[in-house]
């Protein structure tokens, strides 16, 4: 089954190498979507995969990065229709 997220990262995540990071872990998983930075500091990530994958990136996100001071994780399911992502790339700034 698969599964949409939007993810909003807040906390010491930009300067880090955070989405680079986040790119490379997904691909790994096998998950789709994009990853960017916002203005206001925080890492916005939209996540697509089975319940199990988006699970697993969601406790990453929030610790598996050790430079990374991640004060709060916003989880939002997104309800279908929604699009359909082929791989996971960084995205420009918003």
């Amino acid at each position: 089954m698969l599964e949409t997220r939007l993810v909003q990262v807040r906390g010491q995540v930009q300067g880090i190498g955070y989405r680079e990071a986040c790119v490379r872990q997904a691909q790994a998983a096998g998950v789709t979507g994009w990853v960017r930075n916002r203005m206001d500091g925080s890492v916005e990530v939209m996540l697509q995969g089975s319940p199990e994958q988006l699970a697993d990136m969601c406790v990453w996100l929030s610790e598996g990065m050790s430079a990374a001071l991640v004060e709060t994780l916003e989880v939002t399911e997104m309800q279908p229709p929604f699009a359909r992502f082929d791989s996971f790339e960084p995205l420009p700034t918003l």
